[in-house]
């Protein structure tokens, strides 16, 4: 294991610094404020050897949905204009970034394990590594799941930012009309189900309340009905956009198609546990790539 100590004038250059000397993949020990500076201990575990193997021949665009579970109807739409798959998958989707959290607080919704505690800090961190203003208000309202403030804790006070819990609507509203002046602001919530009226309504009272736009958290792999289902479920709540998590792991991407088929706009894909650099922008073009393609190192597929 190797153990790296990083001196720097903010958190946010620390942070910069572990990710340029160690990468994705390095653990945060600890860190502490100095006289004028920030110490951040992190540690890179040593590389376990891996088996090469030959990379798989890029799949012919037709039948490529079908293998990744696209319902039929849905596949020969997006198949049958013919032409770049890329190029279908940007006439019959919504591609769009997240909004901005500065402007609006970002509310992640989704069911349970769908990773949006992890967002959150993914979405905290790249806020802070940018630089430019205030670390964004972490606002966690997840006080079902054992542990989950204190994950989320962990991670803020690496990023040295603000984490506030929020057992009700009105104690997230007062938090968020707290903060500074553009200062981002991140909600966190308890696992959802919204075909149940109670966990709904609880939802929806918590959004209005914080006036945050919500943004779904769907882990890639579902059943492609089910996906759909729940994006649609989340459409009716409010929610616009899609955040669709573990595509590094998931080998068929068809319950990520069918849920924005369903009217969700694809954002940002979760495709690695890095909180430094485990979201990639998503678009037609990497999106069809690895649909053709299947799952490769994320530097081969990046746009």
């Amino acid at each position: 294991m190797r153990i790296r100590v990083f001196t720097a004038p903010r958190m946010a250059d620390a942070m910069a610094m572990v990710r340029s000397e160690l990468g994705a993949d390095a653990v945060i020990l600890g860190s502490r404020r100095t006289s004028g500076s920030v110490e951040v201990t992190a540690a890179l575990e040593a590389p376990e050897p891996v088996l090469a193997v030959p990379p798989a021949a890029p799949a012919a665009p037709a039948g490529v949905l079908a293998r990744h579970g696209v319902p039929h109807q849905l596949a020969a739409k997006l198949e049958g204009d013919g032409g770049p798959l890329s190029d279908s998958l940007a006439r019959h989707l919504s591609f769009a970034p997240l909004p901005d959290a500065a402007g609006r607080p970002l509310l992640l919704a989704g069911p349970c394990g769908a990773g949006k505690s992890l967002t959150c800090a993914k979405l905290a961190a790249r806020a802070v590594l940018r630089g430019g203003g205030a670390p964004p208000l972490v606002v966690t309202a997840d006080g079902q799941r054992a542990g989950a403030t204190e994950q989320l804790a962990a991670f803020a006070r690496v990023l040295n930012a603000p984490l506030v819990s929020a057992p009700d609507p009105a104690a997230a509203a007062a938090a968020v009309a707290r903060r500074g002046e553009r200062q981002p602001a991140l909600i966190d919530t308890a696992g959802c189900d919204p075909f149940d009226p109670a966990q709904a309504a609880s939802l929806l009272a918590l959004a209005r309340a914080s006036g945050a736009a919500i943004v779904a958290v769907l882990p890639a792999g579902l059943d492609a009905q089910e996906a759909a289902d729940l994006a649609r479920a989340f459409a009716v709540l409010g929610a616009r956009h899609l955040v669709p998590t573990r595509l590094d792991a998931a080998r068929r991407l068809g319950g990520v198609v069918s849920a924005a088929a369903a009217g969700l706009a694809l954002t940002e894909a979760g495709t690695g546990p890095g909180v430094a650099d485990g979201l990639s922008p998503l678009t037609p073009e990497w999106l069809a790539r690895r649909l053709e393609r299947g799952w490769s190192a994320p530097q081969e597929v990046s746009p």
